[in-house]
């Protein structure tokens, strides 16, 4: 059984009538894209036990494995009828020549057509790629038939990059966009409450930004996972969220399902019909298994909106 863990914080917008909250959150979970890895690859008999058909799965890359499991990954997924895509992350690329044959081999062994573009986790780069704009500039993924390409959003910053670099690059990319024949969209880390999206997504259009923006949501897990990934992934003020119920020792161990969260960014999406907000991304922390059931009952509208329209309870077996 999944429990629900809820926060006090709201982000300032207006209560609409139930019936069309409801509508909202499953328009907003329709088409969620999710990703697994090489490792979880392993784990996994049959995507096809946990994933409907034609669903988009992106593929991760960490810093020092072999980009031949992503490959493989990537070619494996499109063989059980799903659509790949790879991340490709610049700082990890060893030279030109070998992203070049990497996405020949993506196109080739996968039928890939589209790609996450990052820079990566790595201190210093290992060629000549030191940013994903420069990925992006070498033309490669227009040469070789990408035709739709998302970038990384960072709606509490990174810990790595000042804002106002991650300021510059998203106005390149939305820059790159226009000259590019491939459609672009930005993928958001996770986080764990709607204020710091929402926030984010006004800035951002305020500075200009026309590409349509996925979040990324914190899949089914324990709360002690959640903290976990959330340090790992350098997490900004949301984790606040989860500091705060883990005040509480018997929450540790509690499913928290990003009902809530879902819910405030569907009603933001009510009130401010100009967001760049599109859809929303899973991060399956705690398995791809209850992520994805819990993700297709959302999408189904097979849920059930709390009394005071601050979450909802999923009302069919997702475990």
């Amino acid at each position: 059984m999944v429990h629900y863990v809820e926060t006090d914080v709201r982000p300032d917008i207006e209560i609409a009538p139930a019936r069309s909250v409801k509508n909202a959150v499953t328009d907003l979970a329709a088409g969620f894209t999710i990703e697994t890895t090489p490792g979880s690859a392993a784990k996994i008999d049959d995507y096809r036990a946990y994933l409907r058909s034609g669903a988009t799965v992106a593929v991760t890359f960490l810093p020092g494995s072999d980009f031949a499991n992503t490959i493989a990954t990537a070619a494996r997924l499109r063989r059980e009828g799903f659509e790949p895509v790879p991340h490709l992350a610049g700082r990890s690329i060893p030279s030109r020549s070998h992203l070049e044959d990497w996405l020949a081999r993506l196109t080739g062994e996968a039928g890939a057509t589209r790609a996450v573009v990052l820079a990566g986790a790595v201190a210093q780069p290992l060629g000549p790629f030191a940013s994903s704009m420069d990925v992006l500039e070498s033309g490669l993924l227009d040469r070789h038939g990408f035709t739709r390409i998302a970038v990384a959003g960072h709606p509490e910053g990174n810990p790595d990059i000042a804002d106002e670099a991650i300021a510059e690059a998203l106005t390149w990319k939305n820059d790159f966009a226009q000259r590019s024949d491939a459609d672009f969209e930005i993928v958001t880390q996770f986080v764990f409450e709607a204020a710091a999206i929402i926030a984010w997504d006004r800035a951002i259009r305020a500075a200009g930004n026309a590409l349509p923006v996925r979040v990324g949501l914190p899949g089914l897990a324990t709360l002690k996972t959640l903290i976990g990934h959330a340090r790992a992934c350098g997490i900004g003020p949301s984790m606040q969220y989860l500091l705060k119920q883990a005040r509480n020792i018997r929450k540790l161990m509690t499913v928290s399902a990003p009902d809530r969260l879902v819910t405030d960014l569907a009603r933001y999406r009510m009130s401010e019909p100009e967001s760049c907000i599109q859809g929303v991304h899973l991060y399956p922390l705690g398995g791809l298994r209850r992520s994805a059931a819990w993700s297709y009952a959302v999408a189904d509208g097979a849920f059930s909106l709390s009394p005071d329209d601050s979450g909802f309870v999923i009302d069919r077996p997702i475990d």
